[in-house]
């Protein structure tokens, strides 16, 4: 027996849509008849994503590609306001869209935190704004927030990522209660160490801090997590999926790790 999802005909906003786990909840979003929005900056990437997903099967759903800098309030509104324009509505939301430098904390700016604060923390906090008033009116709205576990366990060499991290599990934590009376879900899902060209990234740059090789780091990545794998995008896309289903209607605030048993505690 197959899990129905009864997903056919909504509408999505993915940021950060065009690569890495953004691109793999945005295809299977569209494999299931949603009409996907996908938000990025660089618009030659993002149209090639674009053209793959509407390669895919589909219901006869659309993808749109808007290319925004989200870490800007105007960014915000092009995206909410094209993507209202071409669909008519706004059902679901994927913040995905936020990277922040890893570094040795004597050696970071002021600017390598206000820049993380302002793409991820506060580009995850305008588009919840901008999208709920329809949500709202409907009646109906499911969010996600892709955080990361430095939220919840602080690393060092992580410390503008992690901020932000934590700040936004306040966040989905602190608004989840006020949405939910207007039939609102908004859950957090957390990945681990997954295999993403922003996690090769992440690994170069932990390489460059401690001066070791990238394969040093990913090998002891991989050590340190009691399952033995990173996790792949489409993982985080299952359970996106799921969270923005019917199947989870009693879930909100929530906050789901997926990284194979890394992060400690209770």
């Amino acid at each position: 027996m197959s899990l129905e999802l009864s997903l056919a005909g909504k509408t999505a906003i993915v940021t950060g849509g065009s690569a890495g786990i953004g691109f793999a909840i945005a295809k299977a979003l569209y494999r299931e008849g949603v009409s996907v929005a996908i938000a990025a900056r660089n618009p030659e990437r993002l149209e090639q994503a674009a053209q793959a997903i509407r390669e895919l099967p589909n219901q006869g759903n659309q993808v749109l590609a808007i290319s925004a800098d989200l870490s800007q309030a105007e960014g915000v509104d092009t995206v909410v306001s094209k993507t209202l324009a071409a669909f008519g509505q706004i059902d679901i939301l994927i913040n995905n869209a936020g990277s922040a430098q890893a570094g040795a904390f004597l050696d970071l700016e002021d600017q390598t935190f206000v820049d993380a604060w302002n793409l991820k923390l506060l580009g995850y906090i305008r588009l919840v704004k901008a999208v709920i008033p329809d949500q709202i009116q409907r009646r109906d709205g499911r969010i996600v927030n892709i955080i990361g576990g430095a939220g919840r366990t602080p690393r060092p060499s992580f410390l503008p990522g992690g901020t932000t991290n934590a700040a936004l599990l306040n966040f989905t934590r602190g608004i989840a209660k006020e949405l939910a009376q207007h039939n609102i879900r908004i859950n957090a899902i957390s990945p681990g160490a997954t295999a993403t060209e922003r996690g090769d990234r992440l690994a170069e740059q932990n390489a460059q801090i401690r001066g070791v090789s990238v394969a040093e780091i990913k090998a002891e990545t991989v050590k340190s997590i009691p399952l033995g794998k990173m996790a792949q995008p489409e993982e985080i896309a299952n359970l996106a999926l799921f969270l923005v289903s019917d199947l989870a209607a009693s879930i909100t605030g929530a906050e789901i790790l997926v990284d194979g048993g890394t992060t400690p505690g209770v």
